[in-house]
């Protein structure tokens, strides 16, 4: 394989962890068009979407295990906020959804796919735009709506499975918005409940086939290194300046995608 093609597939999965790290969103909402189109571009590799899917379902997987251990360590010695009640519901929940939106995604043509992520892509595009709500610290006595936290969260995870995506940037809103969960604890927990959403879409992935293999590692190697640089930078960066400038990124994506779907 050409020296170039590691370089590309390294460099996509650092700038996507990195912004997934600075911004505590999903990493595939960026990856997904970024694979799709760049090493085209540079005339290294022509990726079909199964192909980008499955990178990006692997990116996600091992950006979120770097995210949960970084929580860990930067919190071993003060309360948890992961609540356990909450991430085993929607955590089951999601498993079952990516595992089948996993598996589902070998059998389904490549403008499906394609349409998929157009339709997670303006969802993503509405949601960033709005304003986060939640109390800031968590509660022992933390009530919810069990039914529609697996429902939403089966839901999320099928569509995830799908594209490739953990689904962080459609979850952070629900929880907040329509579970009422606090913000410390919705971030705590989602990271949580994203690695296992990771996990199940990763099984469907191996199921379903369509993996090139040695994309699939340089790029998981980029978003290791991303991934921790994203969390130290966005203490220091204007993030709100720099989710201005993902959503236009994201928006132009959408569009692009949506005039080659139709």
């Amino acid at each position: 394989m050409e020296v170039l093609l590691f370089i590309v597939m390294i460099v996509l999965g650092l700038v996507g962890s990195f912004f997934s790290g600075l911004l505590g969103i999903g990493g595939a909402i960026i990856n997904y068009p970024l694979l799709l189109y760049v090493p085209a571009l540079f005339g290294v590799a022509r990726f079909t979407a199964h192909e980008v899917s499955s990178i990006s379902m692997f990116q996600v997987l091992f950006a979120s295990l770097a995210g949960v251990l970084a929580f860990r360590k930067k919190n071993k010695a003060g309360p948890s906020v992961v609540h356990k009640g909450l991430v085993m519901d929607m955590g089951s929940g999601i498993l079952a959804g990516s595992l089948i939106g996993g598996f589902v995604s070998g059998m389904l043509q490549g403008d499906i796919i394609n349409l998929m992520y157009g339709i997670l892509a303006v969802v993503a595009v509405i949601l960033m735009l709005l304003p986060r709500r939640g109390t800031e610290e968590p509660t022992d006595d933390l009530r919810f709506n069990k039914t529609i936290a697996i429902g939403s969260a089966f839901v999320v995870g099928l569509v995830s499975g799908i594209v490739g995506a953990g689904g962080a940037f459609i979850l952070i809103p629900i929880m907040l918005t329509v579970l009422k969960i606090p913000m410390r604890t919705t971030i705590a927990s989602s990271l949580a409940i994203v690695l296992i959403s990771a996990v199940g879409g990763v099984v469907g992935k191996l199921a379903g086939g369509d993996i090139p293999f040695w994309p699939t590692v340089f790029t998981v190697i980029g978003s290791l290194i991303g991934a921790s640089l994203g969390s130290k930078a966005s203490s220091k960066i204007n993030v709100k300046l720099l989710r201005n400038g993902l959503v236009a990124l994201i928006a132009l994506t959408a569009v692009k995608v949506w005039i080659s779907i139709l």
